[in-house]
């Protein structure tokens, strides 16, 4: 399986404007800039997208692992917070909160450990991680 997505930028990095385009046309033309990444402007940005991907791998993953232990999950919330610092990821900060029935605190602690080790997108990002995590 491969996925792509395409990037074109135009101007300089400050003044400049930019636009990201994925395969799945879920992202088509969606606009970036420096406003965009770096104050509060209107569009996307790379962090953001780093942040949803990594979301969106760990509440599929934590799902899998939780069907594989006998387990169906009502909800997978998963929240991530990338941190840009000195012109680098430095962090990524998942808050996490699971509405899985008839599981236990132990067997809900071990599944998540499992996902922590082993999401692919968390797993590619050489970064630290720290955690928020919540059964209900």
């Amino acid at each position: 399986m491969k996925r792509n997505a395409t990037a074109v930028w135009n101007g300089t990095g400050k003044e400049g404007t930019g636009h990201l385009t994925t395969q799945s046309t879920t992202l088509s033309e969606t606009q970036y800039s420096f406003n965009s990444r770096f104050a509060e402007g209107i569009g996307t940005n790379p962090e953001e997208l780093v942040a949803a991907a990594l979301s969106g791998c760990f509440a599929m993953k934590l799902s899998f692992v939780l069907n594989a232990a006998g387990f169906t999950a009502e909800t997978i919330n998963v929240n991530c917070t990338i941190t840009l610092d000195g012109g680098a990821l430095t962090n990524a900060h998942l808050v996490v909160n699971a509405t899985v029935p008839e599981i236990d605190q132990a067997k809900f602690d071990e599944c998540m450990e499992d996902v922590k080790a082993n999401c692919l997108i968390s797993k590619s990002l050489n970064i630290d991680k720290t955690y928020e995590v919540s059964l209900n």
